[in-house]
């Protein structure tokens, strides 16, 4: 099961992190058609926010046919997002980690990694559209 978490100083609602976990559980594979979400309550509780908050979130879900409702029963994940194997994004996480342990050897601290992955990622986006 998927555990929220919620960066308040991040500028994203929390309704949006919410979403964007899910969708990235689905895209690495971790979380997985049928499998449920955790209640309104439990996340709410947990991350101290409202449950309209979270409601927010699995109806966006829902709306996109990520998730089910099954009332009384809770939220279910209703499509994955993972195209490719899990092999395939395991050994990408690996060669990725190996990258940002070099960068931290090199000196980095996480901030500037951040900012090299981002601006390699925005480059690399901006040639595969031409």
């Amino acid at each position: 099961m998927i555990e929220f978490h919620v960066d308040a100083r991040s500028g994203v609602a929390p309704y949006l992190q919410l979403i964007q976990q899910v969708r990235q559980a689905l895209r690495l594979g971790l979380l997985r058609q049928g499998d449920q979400l955790p209640t309104v309550k439990d996340v709410s509780g947990a991350l101290a926010i409202n449950p309209n908050t979270v409601l927010k979130a699995y109806r966006e879900l829902e709306y996109e046919g990520l998730a089910a409702a099954r009332p009384g029963v809770g939220t279910f994940v209703t499509k994955t997002l993972t195209e490719q194997s899990i092999e395939a994004y395991a050994e990408l996480s690996d060669e990725l980690t190996a990258w940002f342990r070099k960068a931290h050897e090199a000196g980095l601290d996480n901030q500037s990694i951040d900012a090299i992955f981002q601006r390699t990622l925005r480059s690399a986006i901006r040639e595969e559209a031409l």
